[in-house]
């Protein structure tokens, strides 16, 4: 364990705990000496933490402080690194950078021993999916503003209809990206494949429900659960 490691685990073993708690069982805890727990304790304090106590008192973290900087494991450090070029790979442009810039501010905060794992990381992504004719973007910007979209889509067989939908969802699978909204047309819900939409035009008219309220609807009918984060 890392010494940033360390003294992460050891903020998060304080907060866990609303009552004084030993040096020896902390120490215990985290695997390490009373000396290097004595000297990790001032090292939290010096950066602002308020752990009050004293050898043979125990100690106790009063709420409202965050470590500076940023901490991560190594673990969640490569679902960062992964997630950000998956982005990178897989979405429109404007995300793409999005994702980079994210992952450098992080980086920027982040110890050497930990910012090391940032460019060191195993976990690599693979091609892209086809590209569409349209802008992902634009697309995203329809869903969070909840504006209708005019589209026209091509099916799997190669029939073209004109659609007016209502665009609340945009999925990112290996081999293709699905827009999920409500079609007027069938007046039910519907899954369009980026890569079929033929045109797309933005409309500027807000549709009549909320992106949360049809996204809930859509996950009953299809029997998904809920995302966690």
């Amino acid at each position: 364990m890392s010494r940033s490691e360390r003294l992460f685990a050891l903020l998060q073993a304080l907060r866990r705990r609303k009552r004084p708690v030993s040096g020896r069982l902390l120490a215990g805890e985290l695997g390490i000496s009373l000396r290097t727990l004595y000297r990790d304790i001032a090292s939290l304090q010096a950066q602002g933490a308020q752990i009050e106590g004293e050898p043979g008192l125990g100690y106790v973290l009063r709420p409202g402080f965050l470590l500076p900087p940023m901490m991560f494991s190594e673990e969640e450090i490569e679902a960062l690194v992964l997630g950000s070029r998956w982005v990178a790979r897989r979405t429109d442009e404007p995300l793409a950078w999005a994702a980079r810039n994210a992952l450098a501010k992080i980086a920027a905060v982040l110890p050497d021993d930990l910012r090391h794992g940032l460019d060191t990381s195993a976990l690599l992504v693979g091609p892209a999916a086809p590209q569409e004719q349209v802008d992902l973007s634009e697309i995203r910007r329809a869903i969070r503003a909840e504006h209708k979209l005019d589209i026209v889509y091509r099916d799997g067989a190669g029939a073209a209809s004109q659609r007016l939908i209502w665009p609340f969802g945009l999925g990112f699978f290996e081999q293709s990206r699905v827009v999920l909204g409500w079609c007027e047309l069938r007046q039910d819900f519907r899954h369009f494949r980026t890569d079929r939409i033929q045109a797309m035009s933005a409309t500027g008219l807000r549709y009549p429900r909320r992106r949360q309220a049809l996204l809930k609807a859509w996950r009953e009918k299809e029997g998904i659960p809920p995302q966690e984060v």
